[in-house]
Parts: structure tokens; C-alpha cells; sequence
């Protein structure tokens, strides 16, 4: 493990760890008021409201501000309900050192019925900071202005002109906020994503995703004439067969094992249904049925194939029934991101989180990124970090993170800009000498 303390000229990073330790209660203020801002995804509606808020965080900090909409006709599925812009934030210092970017996706996925608690409320319960987001990913927002914080009340040189990157629809959707600052060329440097877990983790990539929209139509009736010949069809009889041919290959797609490494067990293709809507009440047949279907590919997978191998099962399932069948979001997989700047990463991690260098392994994940996207412009190398945790609920009511885990990360982030951390194995320095 490395040290903050280790060797001369280190004190200046000693300080900030300690202003960090000093101002971390800010940090659940910050959280609190983030977590009550709803950027759920879908439908989207409060990226402007969430980046007005870190407008007024960063201001103190003296960053440049610019927001960048996604144009409708690049995210918008079309038929669907538009919900607001999409309103990413980027954030960034000019002093003419190297930009260093700081990835965040601001939007949750709803809340799912179960909380105990008010999920846009943060509650605390002794370390636990619990709301919807708070672990994935607006506490790790909360950790880096933290860090940046201590940076500036300390005078901490840094070696990096941090950038943020506040970017929508990482949770779904068909454009996400990062793929299009990439395909703009505004992104530079290279990039910590804090989409990732709080622990010892080397990066080896992870899988795509996708999800379609299944429309099965019927016509609609009063429901004592359905048994009349050619009055009525009903939508949801008529999904049956789809339904079973889904759950058919499921178990399928389940055999396909990818050589991406798993942190406990081999990494499979994943078929789901994830929704359905149907019907309205008992005396109506109903006209309409839905069914959302998310499919976890891995990286040897072909998108084209996938896709079609689905809609072929259901087409086959119900050749006579009248059915769409849209792609209504889509995460490229990401392949092995790791890069020259990896060594010093690891090191600022360990002297965040106090892990030893035996500790860490190289694992992927069938959970996904939208660094595929960025990837595909040319932006290989991304360092990950971030607060998940196996208990920290993700995704589910009571998700939580910690006061200790946020506090780690803002050390991890500190030591990693600061220009008296490691400069031994940074890239930037190194070339200069």
C-alpha cells in the first residue's frame, strides 16, 4: 500500500486528506440535496433541474460550466412520450495542465416498490446514507467535490485540470449522454468512470446491453362480445405464445459463457423480461399489450444477431398476431480498458481504501457502461472506481452507501490529481523528463 505520507514533499497531500476528514459531513449535505433532485430514467425529466444544481456546487471552485444538450431526434423513440432534454454538464478547470475527465451518469433507474423510506429523501442510519442513487452514482459525485474541495482550501498543486462530466440516460435510452460528448469530440485526456464498485478491481471490460419494445395489438371490446367471431381480439391471449417462446430461450442464451474473467463466477448472456402492460379493467378487452425484453450480450456476441434472433422467436411464436418491435436502448460492451495510467490508479486507490497490491484482480462484469460508445471513437484507456458494494442495494429499494466509503474515494481522487502523488509512474511526467 502506498502512503500519502511516504517520501519527501508529501505533506501538501497529508493536509488534504485531512481536510477531507475535516469537511466530510459536507459531503452528506451535498448527497441529501442531490438524491431529492428525481433524475430517474425512465422517463428523464429532471437533468435540467440536477445540472442547475451542479452549476451552483462548482461554482465556488471557479470551474468553467458549458451545457450540452442531446438533439431529440438522436435519444427520442419514436411513438414514445419526449420528457425534457437532455441536459449534460461538463465542468472543467483551465490552467493548460492535462484534462483529466470525471464520469459520472446522473440519472437512477425509479424507484421500485418496497422502500421503507423515502427514496428522494436521504436517510441517514449511522454510516449508512441511504436514497435512491446514493451508492449508483450521486455519492461519488459527493466524493469528488469533496476532494476538490480539500484541493483548494489547501493550496494542493495538482497534475490534472479536472474535468466533470455530467452526462443522461446511461440507465437506458438509446443515445447516452457520454456518446454524444464523444462523437462531438469533447472529451480529452482520459477518463475516470465512477460507474464501478469500491473495491480492488482491475478493469477487464464488460458486456453490451439492449432492450425492445414488443407491441402485441388487438381490438378492443366490451368484454361479454369477445366470444363473438370477429368482434374483438384480445392483445394479452395473443402474447401468450410469446411470452412462452421467450421463456423458452431463456435458458438458451444462459449457456453462452463469455472469456471475459468474473470476480466469482463465469460471465453468461442474459435474456430477460423486464416489463409488461396490458389491460385496463374487467369489462374491456384490451387492445394493446407490451412487453420490454433487456438482452445481456458478451462482447464475442454479434449486436445484429441478438436482436434477431429474438424477434425471429417471437415473429415464429405468433406469425398471425400484429406485432412491432422497436430497440429502445443500447450499451455497446466495453473491451479491455486498462492503459499506461493504470499503475498510478492503483496506487491512489490503495492509498484511499487501504488495499495491498495482492489484493487486486483483473475482472469484467455483465453489467454494463456506455463506454463502448466512447470507445468506439477512439478513447480506449478508462480508469474505473466508484462506492458499489454487494450489499449496497443497486438498483433496489433501500440502496445505500457509506460515509466511510465516500470519504475513501475522495481520498483515492485526491492523491490521483495531485502532482505530488507518485510522479515516478505518471505518464505526463515521465514524458516530460
Amino acid at each position: 500500500m502506498v502512503s500519502p505520507l511516504n517520501g519527501p514533499g508529501q505533506s501538501g497531500l497529508s493536509l488534504g486528506f485531512a481536510e477531507i476528514e475535516r469537511a466530510a459531513e459536507s459531503a452528506v449535505d451535498d448527497l441529501a440535496r442531490m438524491v431529492a433532485v428525481d433524475t430517474s430514467f425512465p422517463p428523464g425529466a429532471g437533468y435540467q433541474a440536477f445540472a442547475g444544481l451542479m452549476e451552483s456546487f462548482v461554482a465556488p471552485l471557479g470551474l468553467e460550466c458549458r451545457r450540452i444538450d442531446v438533439p431529440e431526434h438522436l435519444w427520442h423513440v419514436s411513438g414514445g412520450p419526449a420528457h425534457g432534454a437532455r441536459t449534460n454538464l461538463i465542468a472543467r478547470q483551465r490552467s493548460g495542465k492535462p484534462a483529466l475527465g470525471l464520469y459520472f451518469h446522473v440519472d437512477t433507474v425509479p424507484a421500485a416498490p418496497g422502500w421503507a423510506t423515502d427514496p428522494l429523501h436521504l436517510t441517514r442510519d449511522g454510516d449508512r446514507l441511504i436514497g435512491l442513487g446514493a451508492a449508483d452514482m450521486k455519492g461519488t459525485i459527493a466524493a469528488v467535490l469533496l476532494a476538490l474541495r480539500a484541493a483548494d482550501r489547501t493550496g494542493l498543486s495538482l497534475g490534472y485540470d479536472p474535468m466533470l462530466l455530467f452526462c443522461t440516460d446511461e440507465e437506458g435510452g438509446l443515445y447516452p449522454g457520454v456518446r454524444y460528448l464523444a462523437d462531438q469530440g469533447l472529451l480529452e485526456g482520459h477518463i475516470l468512470n465512477f460507474n464501478g464498485a469500491a473495491a480492488p478491481r482491475i478493469w477487464a471490460g464488460c458486456f453490451g446491453l439492449f432492450t425492445l419494445l414488443v407491441k402485441v395489438h388487438g381490438r378492443t371490446v366490451h368484454a361479454s362480445e369477445a366470444a363473438n367471431a370477429g368482434s374483438g381480439a384480445n392483445a394479452i391471449e395473443a402474447a401468450l405464445p410469446i411470452l412462452n417462446a421467450l421463456a423458452a430461450l431463456k435458458p438458451h442464451i444462459a449457456k453462452r459463457i463469455s472469456a471475459l474473467p468474473g470476480a466469482t463466477r463465469p460471465l453468461a448472456a442474459q435474456l430477460d423480461i423486464s416489463a409488461a402492460h396490458g389491460g385496463q379493467c374487467g369489462g374491456q378487452i384490451p387492445s394493446q399489450f407490451e412487453i420490454l425484453i433487456c438482452r445481456r450480450y458478451a462482447p464475442e456476441e454479434d449486436f445484429l444477431a441478438a436482436r434477431r434472433e429474438i424477434e425471429d422467436a417471437i415473429r415464429k411464436a405468433a406469425p398471425h398476431a400484429e406485432i412491432e418491435i422497436s430497440l429502445t436502448g443500447h450499451l455497446m460492451p466495453t473491451s479491455d480498458p486498462t492503459g499506461p495510467h493504470w499503475p498510478r490508479w492503483q496506487d491512489a486507490l490503495s492509498a484511499g481504501f487501504g488495499y495491498a497490491p495482492d489484493e487486486f484482480a483483473k475482472w469484467g462484469a455483465t453489467s454494463c457502461s456506455d463506454f463502448g460508445w466512447v470507445q468506439a471513437t477512439g478513447m480506449q484507456e478508462i480508469l474505473l472506481t466508484g462506492l458499489g458494494r454487494p450489499n449496497s442495494r443497486i438498483h433496489a429499494p433501500g440502496e445505500f452507501t457509506t460515509l466511510p466509503d465516500i470519504i475513501a474515494l475522495a481520498k483515492s481522487v485526491l492523491a490521483y490529481l495531485s502532482a505530488e502523488f507518485r510522479p515516478d509512474i505518471s505518464p505526463e511526467a515521465t514524458a516530460i523528463r
